[in-house]
C-alpha cells in the first residue's frame, strides 16, 4: 500500500495540481487586493458610495438580506473582470495572437483524400488476409494488447 501511495504522489498530475492549487492561492490574494483596494473604492466614488450589503426586507420574523447578494455578485463581476484583464495584458506582452493559415480545400479534394485512405487501408487488409491464409496451416495466435496508462 505504501508503494501504491508514493506512485500515486509521485505522478506528474498530482504534482501539477499541488503547484496549481498554491499558485492559486496566492493569485486569489492579488486579485482580492486589485478588486478591493483599487477597483472598488473608485466604484464607491462613481456611485456615491452606494453599499448593497445594507438592502434587505424583513417578512415577520425573517429578515433577507439581497444586498449581501447583489454585494457578492459585484465582486464576483469585478473579480472576473479584473483576471480578464490580467490575462490579456499577460498574453499581449507574450506575444499576442498567433494566426495558423488554412489551405481552402474543396470538397473533391477532400473526397479524393477519403478515397486514397480506404484504398491504402483495403490493400493492407488484402496483404493480411493473404498472409493469414497462407499460413492457414498453422496454428492461431491471438495476441492481447495491454493498456497503457
Amino acid at each position: 500500500m505504501w508503494n501504491e501511495f508514493k506512485e500515486f504522489i509521485a505522478r506528474g498530475n498530482v504534482l501539477d495540481l499541488a503547484v496549481a492549487v498554491i499558485i492559486g492561492a496566492a493569485f486569489s490574494k492579488i486579485v482580492d487586493s486589485l478588486v478591493q483596494d483599487m477597483i472598488m473604492p473608485i466604484i464607491g466614488v462613481l456611485v456615491g458610495g452606494v453599499n448593497f450589503e445594507r438592502l434587505s426586507v424583513t417578512i415577520g420574523s425573517v429578515v433577507i438580506s439581497y444586498g449581501k447578494f447583489i454585494q457578492t455578485m459585484v465582486d464576483f463581476l469585478l473579480i472576473a473582470l479584473a483576471i480578464f484583464l490580467i490575462i490579456k495584458t499577460f498574453n499581449r506582452i507574450r506575444g499576442g495572437k498567433k494566426t495558423y493559415k488554412v489551405k481552402p480545400t474543396t470538397n473533391v479534394e477532400l473526397l479524393s483524400e477519403i478515397r486514397d485512405i480506404l484504398k491504402r487501408n483495403e490493400h493492407s487488409y488484402q496483404q493480411k488476409e493473404e498472409q493469414t491464409d497462407s499460413n492457414s496451416h498453422e496454428e492461431t495466435v491471438v495476441r492481447f494488447r495491454r493498456k497503457v496508462d
